[in-house]
């Protein structure tokens, strides 16, 4: 229990032998928002994950998604304030070692990795779909081809990404404009339909969705707006880290839950029948309410957002996975290769390991794919808020960061919502994500605590 409770001393973890690398600081506020904002990917979010909360839970979608946004404000803050504390690249694992104890930094890098592997192939397997106007293609091979492209790109210098991004962002931006701009005004029913709780049933009749179905879609309404960590992870390479690294999260938040919202809130209302909102078909009823041409429009801008997302989300995960290796996490030979920078100071090694099999979950079932991201996404936060309580005791509480208004009342009330949301998952889901915990768990009673003094030595660099 003391491995769980006791903090890393970043004095220690700081020792030079312990960095086989360094990231370069290369980015600022402008360049680190438009890649984070390029990882929340709004668009492709909207247009890939949105569909499947529509067939779940209809006319409740948007309610369901600002809930979830609301709890994210929280999160935020945790967020924020640990970013600033602990600039690493490491995330949140180097956040919850740091507060709360090595085992727990395990079992959250455990959570953020599968969260960071399986999340890309979800996106890119939707690639497909958006590109259906101009030509038909296999869902698994099209959202592999697009996870090696982004590992390719991802092997770049991280500005030269940004701008890349950026110009995709934009592209996706005004697909969501666009759809939103026609859902309100070919509205069908008015706005007390955002409220009204339902979804069609089999046979295509209204049913109601209950109060056990939203908490249950808060797992996955979470993991819509997600993204806003990868300021978090861009850390050490962001300028003037404890300024920019708030400054970014709390403003991709709420960028990202506008461009995501209005655009849900216009197809609930713009939808021609409750069976066509929870068939949940947005190239369609685009199509519809405007011509085949600007369907075709959106459709590929959306295809160029999900290749977005793959390189800005290769990129983030490829940096999780250095850190680790920083950080001793494995056998020495694979830090040594996880640890690498290439050329452009992007590390290259870390950037394949992630990328390829990325590729590879575009082969498995897609709804197991987000049960475990909703289970994990949850497991992560859940930590993240818990070391948010812990960050202003000992050295920490004078130490120069952002500090979160509401604490330490936003943590707790944090803690007790995710817990309940949690427990209301699938427990085939809840089996999967324990499982490999449980695994993790074991590696670490049998590897990395033996070895206490030369493995999972948590590094802070210097901000």
């Amino acid at each position: 229990m003391t491995d769980t409770l006791r903090p890393v001393e970043t004095s220690v973890a700081q020792a030079p032998d312990r960095h086989p690398g360094k990231l370069k600081r290369s980015i600022g506020v402008v360049g680190g928002t438009l890649l984070t904002l390029s990882c929340v990917t709004p668009a492709s979010t909207l247009f890939v994950v949105v569909p499947d909360l529509f067939g779940s839970l209809g006319t409740a979608t948007a309610l369901t998604i600002a809930i979830g946004s609301l709890l994210c404000v929280a999160v935020a803050f945790c967020y924020s304030e640990l970013g600033t504390l602990i600039p690493s690249a490491g995330g949140e694992y180097a956040m919850v070692s740091t507060m709360a104890g090595r085992l727990a930094g395990w079992l959250v890098f455990v959570l953020s990795l599968l969260v960071v592997m399986i999340v890309p192939p979800v996106i890119a397997m939707g690639t497909a779909d958006y590109l259906a106007p101009l030509v038909h293609l296999d869902p698994s091979w099209t959202g592999a081809s697009v996870m090696l492209l982004a590992t390719l790109a991802g092997l770049l210098d991280l500005r030269a990404n940004a701008w890349i991004t950026g110009v995709f962002l934009v592209l996706e931006v005004i697909a969501a404009a666009v759809v939103a701009v026609l859902g309100f005004t070919h509205a069908e029913r008015g706005a007390d339909s955002l409220v009204s709780m339902q979804v069609a049933g089999p046979d295509g009749a209204p049913d109601t969705v209950t109060a056990f179905l939203v908490v249950s879609g808060l797992a996955i309404a979470l993991f819509v707006t997600q993204g806003f960590s990868t300021a978090v992870y861009l850390s050490e390479e962001l300028e003037n880290p404890r300024r920019t690294v708030a400054r970014t999260v709390l403003a991709t938040l709420a960028i990202s839950a506008v461009i995501i919202l209005v655009p849900v809130a216009a197809i609930t209302l713009g939808a021609p029948d409750l069976a066509a909102l929870t068939g949940g078909d947005i190239g369609t009823m685009v199509t519809a309410w405007s011509t085949s041409a600007v369907g075709t429009f959106v459709s590929l801008c959306v295809a160029l957002a999900i290749i977005n997302a793959g390189i800005v989300m290769v990129i983030q995960n490829s940096r999780v996975l250095f850190a680790s290796a920083r950080d001793k996490a494995w056998p020495e030979p694979v830090n040594a290769l996880f640890s690498r920078l290439g050329r452009f100071g992007s590390p290259w090694v870390s950037t394949l390991a992630v990328g390829v099999p990325g590729a590879a979950l575009c082969f498995v079932n897609l709804d197991t794919l987000y049960g475990v991201t909703g289970v994990s996404v949850t497991g992560m936060y859940l930590l993240v808020a818990v070391a948010a309580l812990l960050s202003r005791r000992g050295p920490h509480r004078h130490t120069q960061a952002w500090r979160m208004p509401l604490w330490p009342a936003a943590p707790l009330l944090l803690i007790v919502v995710l817990l309940y949301v949690l427990i209301q998952q699938d427990p085939t889901y809840l089996l999967w994500t324990g499982g490999i915990t449980a695994a993790a768990t074991l590696y670490w009673a049998l590897y990395l605590r033996p070895r206490r003094e030369t493995r999972w030595l948590v590094s802070v660099p210097e901000a």
